[in-house]
């Protein structure tokens, strides 16, 4: 009994130190980012990028205005960008642009030059997008025409960004009976 007992700790011993040794985590870390990595991304572009796809191919555009101070922008990228069906569903219907709205290069979207106004500390774009209405993070929503459709300030969680980016995918917008705030409240 002692020689049974003794060599089932030495074998559960032998295991503690190997599953949790040093390299055994690294393993497994390993293993976490590559199935992580496998996962697409969102296909970010600059608006200059997405005005060379758009003429390549038609689709409607969000835009992710955001600012490098801004905390909620932050946890806007880590949960819900980064989110896989999220990222799909872009990638297979947007064109996804970034733009930090107190970034100082300037910028050319249909045929004008967009700088950085410090007085507003903010660039023209920005405030072209957002109206004067500096919140951030807020997402623009642009048709397959590049015009503006909706703003839609604030921090949204995965599941809910995917309806209003469906919303507007599927047009739902168009019908001025249906508000995003009525949409949102019946899809829940």
């Amino acid at each position: 009994m002692k020689v049974t007992f003794s060599l089932l700790l030495i074998s559960f011993l032998a295991f503690g130190i190997v599953a949790f040794s040093p390299k055994a985590k690294e393993a497994q870390k390993n293993n976490v980012s590559a199935t992580i990595s496998e996962e697409a991304p969102i296909k970010w572009l600059t608006v200059e990028e997405m005005e060379i796809a758009q003429k390549k191919e038609k689709r409607k555009v969000f835009i992710d205005v955001y600012t490098d101070w801004c905390s909620w922008c932050k946890v806007m990228d880590k949960k819900t960008f980064s989110d896989p069906k999220v990222a799909a569903y872009v990638n297979k219907n947007y064109y996804a642009v970034k733009l930090n709205a107190e970034q100082f290069d300037n910028i050319i979207f249909k045929d004008r030059v967009y700088k950085f106004v410090s007085g507003r500390k903010s660039h023209e774009l920005a405030i072209e997008f957002l109206n004067g209405e500096m919140s951030y993070p807020t997402t623009v929503y642009l048709d397959e025409k590049m015009r503006v459709i909706a703003k839609v300030p604030g921090f949204l969680p995965a599941e809910q960004f995917i309806k209003v980016l469906q919303y507007f995918e599927d047009g739902v917008y168009k019908n001025k009976e249906i508000s995003l705030e009525a949409y949102l409240s019946k899809t829940n």
